[in-house]
């Protein structure tokens, strides 16, 4: 009887309960995946410490020396001649290159930065020496070969003296120092321009014999890109050998355009980027020679010839310190650190200096072509580049062998370098991912640098005569040489207009924006654990040098 309906209470039901809002995406995310900054590059199939097979290793080495080569041979076709030399003069140029070249990269291998950089001839020494050739022309010589031996030894006092630049730069830590100065938006334009800045080496001479440049290109974009995925055993050789494939197919065609008598009755420069006989280098050269000190006689010290080529040391400081940056992301190491940087610019003075005493026509710098065949190859062992400098060395005493393979036209390998620099650049652009990309401050100093970075030297190269005088033409000619020197190269010019912007811009409130919190633990020496890694010296090396040399 007794209900138990509590009519004097009215209980509700509870309310029904909500869920609880989805965190907030951010902007972008629903249409596709984020992808956060990563410091290492995690498709290369072998990094800085892991090696090919022995078999691969000589192979992708003996393509690591076609590819510098090129410039080797760019290099001594344009001064040479000026100098008053003939094919002989320019066979033994080439082998005194080679020769520098593959010691001093054997030494920035295993004493310098330890990345796997080969060290070429650098084009940043060329208004140094025109600027040196224009000076003795009008002097009076016997024969065009005593100007062109005289010509040489000026350029190889030059070279001596003002190898002690880099080396005191740094040797003293003066460049590492420099370096602290460094965010990644000052990076990111640095290493960009160190490869868009060589364009006037990719098409423009591509055009020079568009017959074989233009297949060249094509081809080695189709085989290395998109035919390696026809079958998996094509996918390994064609990714890492197509370049040396395309080049032997297409210097094939070119030898059968001028067997067949296409270039008879063309003009003068046509017969020279296109034939395959038309340098007489294999000819002129000796089948054995070993290049020693001296080899064109005493250096001649001229105090005129010295501020441009101490102009060029600073030059080539530059374009080898962003060529090292690249390398370092290509090789699957960390960001180099600044006593790193420091003591590698040191030891491409002391190369310089070797370049001087065996008559080397330019300095050497580290190579952008190789660096970008790290990435095409996706091969960053440091074993394969010192490797590559036992086939250096070899073809520079045995002249015949190596004669014959820089006969190769130039136009193939400017459709190489079209792809090579376009790596290096894009690289670059990578760094950017480690500061704030949608911060209109960096926007600002970003944009500045590249644009200067290109269009600044790109006047004092159209401005600049076949004898080498550029846009600043004072009264002293030496400061002259320095300038238009300095102002001739992009990443020198990105470093100067990036830094210094970067560094007055509202530096106080854009540090993290700038990425500087992520870039100085690697610039410290004991700033990351990984550093020692990647970077110490081999064989205990270090408990025989005095630590500020390190």
């Amino acid at each position: 009887m007794g209900e138990t309906h509590n009519h004097g209470h009215n209980h509700q039901p509870p309310p029904p309960q909500t869920a609880a809002p989805p965190p907030a995406m951010p902007l972008g995310a629903a249409k596709g995946p984020l992808f956060p900054p990563a410091e290492q590059l995690l498709q290369l199939r072998y990094c800085i410490h892991s090696n090919p097979s022995w078999p691969q290793t000589a192979l992708l080495a003996f393509q690591h020396y076609i590819v510098m080569l090129g410039t080797t041979v760019m290099i001594a076709t344009v001064l040479v001649p000026q100098m008053g030399g003939g094919p002989g003069d320019k066979a033994r140029v080439i082998q005194s290159l080679l020769f520098t070249s593959g010691v001093n990269t054997l030494l920035q291998t295993l004493i310098g930065t330890r990345l796997p950089t080969v060290m070429g001839p650098s084009f940043a020494y060329l208004i140094s020496a025109l600027s040196v050739i224009n000076d003795l022309s009008g002097s009076n010589f016997r024969s065009e070969h005593e100007r062109f031996e005289h010509t040489m030894r000026a350029i190889q006092g030059s070279l001596i003296v003002s190898s002690f630049i880099n080396i005191i730069l740094g040797y003293s830590q003066v460049w590492g120092n420099l370096t602290k100065f460094f965010s990644p938006v000052v990076v990111t334009p640095l290493v960009c321009v160190v490869g868009l800045g060589l364009f006037g080496r990719g098409f423009p001479q591509v055009g020079d014999c568009i017959e074989i440049g233009l297949p060249m290109l094509i081809l080695l974009i189709i085989s290395q890109q998109y035919m390696q995925h026809v079958h998996r055993v094509a996918q390994s050789i064609l990714e890492r050998f197509a370049l040396l494939l395309c080049v032997g197919l297409i210097w094939a065609f070119a030898a059968i355009l001028t067997v067949a008598g296409a270039y008879n009755h063309v003009k003068e420069q046509t017969k020279l980027s296109c034939r395959v006989d038309h340098s007489f280098l294999l000819s002129s050269a000796p089948w054995v020679k070993v290049p020693y000190p001296f080899q064109w006689g005493t250096p001649i010290f001229r105090a005129s010839h010295l501020f441009g080529m101490m102009g060029a040391a600073l030059v080539s400081s530059a374009e080898s310190t962003a060529t090292f940056y690249a390398a370092s992301r290509l090789a699957g190491a960390t960001f180099p650190p600044a006593h790193v940087v420091s003591r590698s610019i040191g030891l491409q003075g002391i190369g310089q200096l070797f370049d001087g005493f065996f008559g080397a026509v330019v300095g050497t710098t580290a190579s952008v072509e190789n660096v970008g065949l790290l990435g095409l190859t996706r091969v960053g062992s440091r074993r394969v580049v010192q490797i590559s400098t036992a086939f250096m060395i070899f073809f520079s005493i045995f002249g015949k062998f190596g004669a014959f393979f820089a006969q190769i036209p130039i136009p193939i390998f400017a459709a190489i370098y079209c792809i090579l620099y376009g790596i290096v650049a894009a690289i670059g652009i990578s760094f950017s991912q480690f500061a704030n990309k949608n911060s209109m401050r960096n926007i600002y100093v970003l944009g500045i640098s590249l644009f200067l970075g290109i269009s600044i030297p790109q006047y004092f190269v159209v401005n600049t005569d076949i004898a080498g005088h550029g846009p600043v033409r004072t009264p002293a000619g030496w400061f002259n040489d320095i300038l238009n020197t300095i102002f001739s190269s992009p990443p020198t010019v990105a470093t100067i207009v990036g830094t210094f912007v970067d560094n007055t811009l509202k530096v106080r409130d854009s540090k993290d924006d700038r990425g500087v919190p992520w870039l100085v633990p690697f610039q410290r020496r004991n700033g990351d654990s990984r550093n020692d890694e990647f970077y110490s010296y081999p064989l205990r090396i270090n408990e025989y040098i005095p630590s500020r040399f390190l």
